[in-house]
Order: structure tokens, then C-alpha cells, then sequence
């Protein structure tokens, strides 16, 4: 196994070369894993997989398992998230609903972790009988924070941001306080119709399903 001051300094020389896919390939050697997934879970939208970063889990375990995952980290409260990161745990996989690898420990390590306002998810497959260290994963969950504010290409939240117009944003703000659409409309002197139209353009712009989502994607984001 990869010693601790082995493992910062090559860290830190993975970052400086600019490749993901093989500073987490590092992170998850150093952890024990076999295979790593690595996904954006405060942009999840279910249909595409660009929330997907990097992984080398099986493409057929990734459209099967990834997805989720991801949704269900997406939809734990932010209290949650907040208490929730670096710390590990452990999810058992069904095999009977899934193609799994026999290989393959069928029990999912879910590492969340931050980059700046980014929520990202390690998500790490062991073999049957690896070793697994608490102290290492969560090592392994830092280390990938830090490796992520060096690609600010895959972490900015700006290019979604600037795309909400400022009554996109106070329709949000006044849902946030509970409002309804025809309470909104009142408030801010246009129909009910505009109201929603807004709404959904809002949902659209950060993959929300529903009001919220939205809402809990602008207080991540701090746009509200």
C-alpha cells in the first residue's frame, strides 16, 4: 500500500499535471478500491450523465447504479450534506436488480465531498476481501477536495448562475419563502402564467425536478 507522505506528494504532483481521471485513480489506489466513480451532485439532472466526471466502473454498472446514487445524495436536506462530508458509509447493492461483477464487494463506499460551492461524490467498489481503513477513505476524500479546486472547469458555478435573469431569481427567492405562483404574481405585478413560465425556466437551467430542488439548488449556489 502507498505510505501517507507517499501519497500527498504524488497528490499534489496529479494535480499540478492537470489530469483527473489519474489523480483519482491515485485516490482510490490509496483508499483500496478497485473502481471509482466521481460525480457532481449539485447538477444532477436524470437526463444525461453529464453529472458523471470521471469513472472506471463498467459503462452498464455506471447507467444502472450511477445515476442513483448520485439522485439520492442530491435529495438528502443540506444539513445533511453538510454533516455527511468526508465522512464515509457504505450502501449495500441489490445484485438480483443488477448486472454486478462477481469480483466485486456488492457494498458501495459514498465519499461526498466539496470543491469551493461544488458537492461531489467518490463513489468507491472494493474487492471481496480488501482491506478497508476508515482513516484512509476519509485521507482519500480530502485528498480528491483538493484535486478538484485545481480543475475549476468542472467546479465553477457561474455558467448556471448567469444564466438565471434577476426575476428568474426573485421568483425563486419568494418560492423560498413559501409562496405560491398566484401569491407571486401579487406581489411582483405580473400574471400567473409569467409566474410559472419563469418557474419552469428555472428548472430547467439547474436540472431541478421540482420547486424544491430549485430552491435548495439556490441556497447551495447562494443566489438566495
Amino acid at each position: 500500500m502507498i505510505a501517507r507522505a507517499a501519497f500527498i506528494e504524488e497528490v499534489e504532483r496529479k494535480a499540478a499535471c492537470g489530469n483527473v481521471s489519474s489523480g483519482i485513480d491515485l485516490i482510490a489506489t490509496y483508499s483500496g478500491a478497485r473502481c471509482y466513480l466521481v460525480a457532481r451532485y449539485d447538477h444532477y439532472s436524470d437526463r444525461h450523465h453529464d453529472f458523471i466526471l470521471t469513472s472506471n466502473w463498467p459503462f452498464d454498472l455506471v447507467r444502472s447504479l450511477g445515476a442513483a446514487l448520485v439522485d439520492a445524495q442530491a435529495r438528502t436536506s443540506e444539513v445533511a450534506r453538510c454533516l455527511q462530508s468526508f465522512e464515509p458509509r457504505f450502501e449495500d447493492i441489490d445484485t438480483e436488480l443488477i448486472d454486478f461483477p462477481d469480483d466485486l464487494s456488492p457494498r458501495v463506499c459514498l465519499l461526498p465531498y466539496n470543491a469551493g460551492k461544488a458537492r461531489l461524490l467518490l463513489a468507491l467498489l472494493f474487492a471481496e476481501d480488501a482491506f478497508i481503513s476508515h482513516d484512509r477513505l476519509r485521507d482519500a476524500a480530502i485528498a480528491a477536495s483538493y484535486q478538484a479546486a485545481h480543475f475549476t472547469d468542472l467546479t465553477q458555478t457561474g455558467d448556471v448562475l448567469s444564466d438565471l435573469t434577476d426575476r428568474e431569481i426573485e421568483c425563486l427567492s419568494w418560492i423560498g419563502e413559501g409562496k405560491t405562483s398566484d401569491e407571486i404574481a401579487l406581489i411582483i405585478g405580473i400574471s400567473r402564467n409569467t409566474v410559472n413560465n419563469y418557474i419552469t425556466s428555472i428548472m430547467n437551467k439547474t436540472g431541478a425536478k421540482t420547486r424544491s430542488e430549485a430552491v435548495a439548488f439556490a441556497v447551495r449556489q447562494r443566489i438566495i
